[in-house]
């Protein structure tokens, strides 16, 4: 059974980082319920949901994805380039310590893990106005250990690497190709999002499944073609605070360290 982490909206969500999206009113409100269709679904797709509490005073916090990118073998805590949410690893990373050691980027490096797409042993990493390339630096030398390669990865017009491509299935890519090159993947069949959903090139691929935003359903009936089995939910306030699907949770395989069986954490 996989683990996600997620992270409870709160209030000051609307006053969060904007980079390539321009500021406009959210409902909170909406987006909780949002979010909590998504966690709804993240449990249906057979997710054991870990909710952590939000933080008034980091409006970003519901988006933990940018905290860590979570390996086999160890969790790497990521050090944002946005200085505004470097506070948010602590909750994460006190959650993350009950199932794998953790290892820091640490200055000047900077990484999010919203510029992270794991793909077998490598390690796609966005080079972004969020992450840089001392940070990616250090998460090779910290992941070489286990065999893993980081390939640092170009990317335009977006705010990480995972705003234009994620995985959809084993070895295949949903991209848009304006905003980084199909050549960067090595082989990997590649699915070109709608040229009219420019953002659509987010989704959370979860063992089969594929967790999609309903408000792209031109690229939705496109995955569904190709065979992908496809969960429409609504983030659409989310994503005016510049989120996505997979911006919202931590996945990961679910192991528990031996010392840590009965540390006490909220699952739901």
């Amino acid at each position: 059974m996989p683990t996600a982490i997620t992270r409870e909206i709160n209030d000051h969500l609307g006053h969060g980082e904007r980079t390539f999206m321009d500021r406009v009113v959210i409902d909170v409100g909406l987006a909780r319920q949002q979010h909590r269709r998504y966690c709804e679904t993240l449990a249906a797709l057979g997710c054991e949901l870990v909710t952590l509490p939000g933080a008034p005073a980091l409006p970003d916090s519901v988006f933990i994805e940018d905290t860590a990118l979570v390996l086999d073998e160890i969790a790497v805590l990521c050090r944002p380039g946005a200085r505004s949410r470097r506070a948010e690893v602590a909750a994460a990373a006190d959650a993350l310590r009950h199932w794998r050691e953790c290892v820091a980027i640490v200055a000047p490096g900077t990484v999010e893990g919203g510029d992270l797409l794991l793909c077998g042993k490598t390690i796609y990493a966005g080079l972004s106005t969020r992450t840089n390339a001392e940070g990616l630096r250090q998460l090779g030398e910290i992941t070489a250990a286990w065999g893993y390669t980081v390939k640092p990865v170009p990317v335009r017009c977006c705010l990480h690497l995972k705003s234009a491509a994620t995985l959809v299935a084993e070895n295949t890519l949903l991209i848009n190709p304006e905003w980084v090159a199909a050549s960067t993947f090595d082989g990997a069949d590649v699915i070109e999002i709608d040229a009219g959903e420019p953002h659509a090139a987010n989704a959370l691929y979860l063992g089969g499944s594929v967790i999609f935003p309903s408000s792209f359903p031109l690229t939705g009936d496109k995955l569904a073609r190709y065979g992908v089995d496809v969960h429409a939910v609504d983030v659409g306030e989310l994503q005016k605070a510049e989120g996505a699907v997979t911006c919202c949770s931590l996945v990961f395989d679910h192991r528990v360290l031996p010392d840590r069986a009965r540390s006490p954490m909220r699952v739901l």
